[in-house]
């Protein structure tokens, strides 16, 4: 399976996730599917069947609040049942609407923003101290980026010279109450981070081959930790929902799902 027919399998099975739990954040899991899908599919190393396998690649999800687009993910590369993606946000089940650790291939549960770049750093820190040869990508939301923890974990990196964590920001330019440029306006991202010590790249976030790409040079430079900023579409596979605040809190009633599953090219309807 290529890392694009990975995409579309996530995002369907995501969208059905949310419809049948009346959930939200559907557009924000969209923006961050391809991003997975490159990784999962062609970049860390992990064990299914050891998933604590001292060497895999560390993945941080610190953008929590998009649960589905991971389990599907997970679910499909054989790190839990397929079965149990039917049973997202039910009471009493593993696959809550924030991730949880309790799941396999989840190192940290997540959810509250601002905490994930922290952990990263602790577990690069560590890595690098114990003489093991793994990288930390930590997975951000743009909306995360107005918190205070977020930038201090990024001085701390730098100031450590962590070459093998990696932030990758889901750059959809939307978060929960309007454009991220009217919330706080971040400016040039990219050059803060320069100038934080950091070595960055701006990439298409839906461009598997450049995702791919760049994913494959990592670290972007020895002795500098690495700022992959992924300019992304919130709601990308569904025009209805590309770009567009509603889909951030809503969940789509029966016409709409319908008409979304065959945006996605679903052919079993």
């Amino acid at each position: 399976m290529t890392s694009k027919e990975l995409s579309k399998i996530i995002r369907i099975e995501s969208l059905k996730m949310h419809y049948k739990s009346q959930t939200s954040h559907i557009g924000s899991n969209f923006s961050v599917a391809d991003i997975l899908s490159v990784l999962y599919n062609d970049i860390l190393k992990y064990d299914i069947k050891n998933p604590n396998y001292i060497n895999r690649d560390r993945v941080i999800y610190s953008k929590g609040h998009a649960a589905t687009i991971l389990y599907a993910l997970l679910a499909e590369k054989g790190f839990i049942e397929k079965e149990l993606i039917n049973n997202y946000g039910n009471d009493n089940q593993i696959l809550a609407s924030h991730i949880t650790h309790k799941v396999d291939g989840i190192e940290f549960s997540t959810g509250s923003l601002g905490h994930g770049a922290n952990i990263g750093c602790g577990i690069a820190i560590a890595l690098k101290r114990k003489n093991i040869d793994a990288k930390v990508f930590v997975i951000l939301s743009d909306g995360e980026m107005n918190e205070g923890s977020t930038w201090e974990a990024i001085l701390f990196a730098s100031h450590h010279r962590l070459d093998n964590l990696i932030f990758i920001l889901d750059n959809n330019k939307l978060q929960a109450f309007g454009n991220t440029k009217d919330i706080i306006n971040m400016g040039n991202i990219s050059n803060k981070l320069i100038e934080f010590g950091w070595e960055t790249i701006e990439v298409d976030g839906h461009n598997h081959d450049e995702l791919k790409s760049i994913f494959n040079k990592l670290p972007l430079e020895n002795n500098k930790p690495s700022f992959i900023l992924a300019h992304t579409i919130k709601g990308k596979g569904v025009d209805f929902m590309e770009n567009n605040l509603l889909w951030h809190y809503r969940s789509p009633n029966e016409e709409e799902y319908l008409l979304a599953l065959k945006k996605l090219g679903e052919n079993n309807l």
